[in-house]
């Protein structure tokens, strides 16, 4: 379906003509025309799907074809779950308000407070955020949504899973008016909380299901290696950086300390490497992104701090040294490769104490991953068996059928007397020993 034929103004298909896009993607053909009517979403599509454009679209129709209901307030506001993804939506939202009378406003925790409520202060109409600051901002009076038109969740599951429910409450009650549209998405619909969230802020929605979030890409090449240690992982590692044709690289690792700890190894092995972690400052990790997506360096070294709205198209491999925990970041991870109909490889170390994560993953997945392996770094962990299932105790009846009332008392068992000390309990003898005089007191 082309874009021509989504009811868009002319402007923004000219704005889309001049981002280089000619076919709508899936979600964007489902979720474009019910937005526009103004209907509420709870909406589910996987990473690299085209959903940024699928509500930044409409939210552009509707305020160049509607007038604001105050002059002050924000008009649209966006929140993300990571400063990651909250800034990729603001790079793609700057191009679609380029050359417009539209201002907008990036909001991230780590970042001057102060500069912050000056900036909110110049009455921005779209304002992208992370859900903890722009909460903080609310709760010192800088900005007011009462003329709130739009209010979309992007990865709203994601939101829900880091603790951010006080503070997505918080500002749906801020903006809590008739007038106000919302839009959801989320990785996957069967997120319990997600559903439970949505009732209290969506108004008769319309839910749209493109694929689900345990549907593995196809345009990326799933590989698994068993792994017997770390060293055994290190020399794997080693290998796969000397020997796959990548264009860059992104290795992700379980904790802070490995980050940097890889970072040293893959640099003393000839490769250019950034590290990112958590404990960055935001100055810090946007300088470490930009340098990143500017091709300064063939490998990034981080965690999942960097599994979603990591979008660089020349990133050719992923490799998993840890599998994480949740089977979910599984499908982030590997989803920074392969992106826009090109193809990946991503490569996951399977080690004895990853092997927890692997199960998972397979039931996540709901199919069983094959095994491959590096020739001369063949492994001799092989897994573990699974634990048999126990069969299930049968109750034991205490009332014959038809009988009412409680079930007759067993008589005793008879003890039997026995030569030599000894008493017969059916048939297992037990000695009866004499009870020990009490110790004498030491003085």
């Amino acid at each position: 379906m082309q874009f021509s034929e989504l009811a868009l103004d002319k402007r923004l298909l000219a704005t889309v003509e001049h981002l280089g896009f000619a076919e709508a993607t899936e979600i964007q053909q489902k979720a474009i025309p019910a937005a526009i009517a103004g209907k509420d979403l709870l909406a589910s599509s996987r990473t690299g799907s085209g959903k940024t454009l699928a509500f930044l679209l409409p939210a552009m129709q509707r305020l160049m074809k509607s007038k604001a209901l105050t002059k002050r307030d924000p008009r649209v506001v966006i929140l993300a779950p990571t400063r990651e993804l909250a800034k990729q939506v603001y790079g793609q939202l700057r191009l679609v308000v380029a050359n417009t009378q539209f201002k907008s406003l990036l909001i991230l925790g780590g970042e001057d407070f102060n500069q912050q409520s000056k900036a909110l202060a110049r009455d921005p109409h779209f304002v992208v955020a992370t859900p903890g600051r722009l909460a903080d901002h609310l709760e010192h009076g800088h900005l007011y949504l009462n003329g709130l038109e739009l209010l979309i969740l992007d990865e709203a599951d994601r939101m829900l899973d880091l603790g951010f429910a006080d503070q997505l409450q918080a500002i749906h009650k801020a903006a809590d008016h008739r007038k106000r549209q919302t839009l959801m998405f989320s990785a996957t619909l069967d997120h319990a909380a997600v559903n439970r969230f949505g009732a209290e802020l969506l108004n008769n929605p319309i839910r749209i299901r493109i694929d689900s979030e345990a549907e593995i890409h196809s345009d990326i090449h799933h590989r698994m290696l068993f792994s017997d240690h770390l060293d055994h992982k290190e020399a794997q590692l080693k290998a796969l950086l000397e020997k796959q044709a990548f264009k860059q690289l992104i290795l992700f690792t379980a904790t802070r300390s490995d980050t940097d700890r890889l970072a040293g190894l893959v640099s003393q092995w000839g490769f250019t490497t950034l590290a990112l972690s958590g404990d960055l400052n935001q100055s810090a990790r946007n300088q470490i992104m930009q340098d990143f997506a500017g091709g300064k360096a063939q490998v990034l070294i981080t965690t999942d701090v960097a599994s979603r709205g990591l979008d660089i198209p020349q990133v050719s491999h992923v490799v998993n040294f840890d599998l994480p925990k949740h089977p979910e970041e599984y499908v982030h991870r590997v989803g920074r490769t392969g992106r826009a109909g090109a193809k990946g490889d991503a490569f996951s170390l399977v080690g004895p104490k990853d092997w927890v994560s692997f199960k998972k993953l397979e039931a996540f997945l709901n199919q069983s991953l094959a095994f491959e392996a590096l020739e001369g770094l063949e492994a001799q962990f092989k897994g573990f068996a699974d634990k048999p299932k126990r069969a299930p105790v049968k109750a034991k009846k205490t009332a014959s059928k038809g009988r009412k009332g409680p079930a007759p008392k067993r008589a005793p068992k008879k003890v039997k007397r026995a030569a030599g000390g000894l008493r017969d309990i059916g048939d297992a003898p037990m000695v009866v020993r004499k009870k020990p005089s009490a110790a004498p007191e030491q003085e």
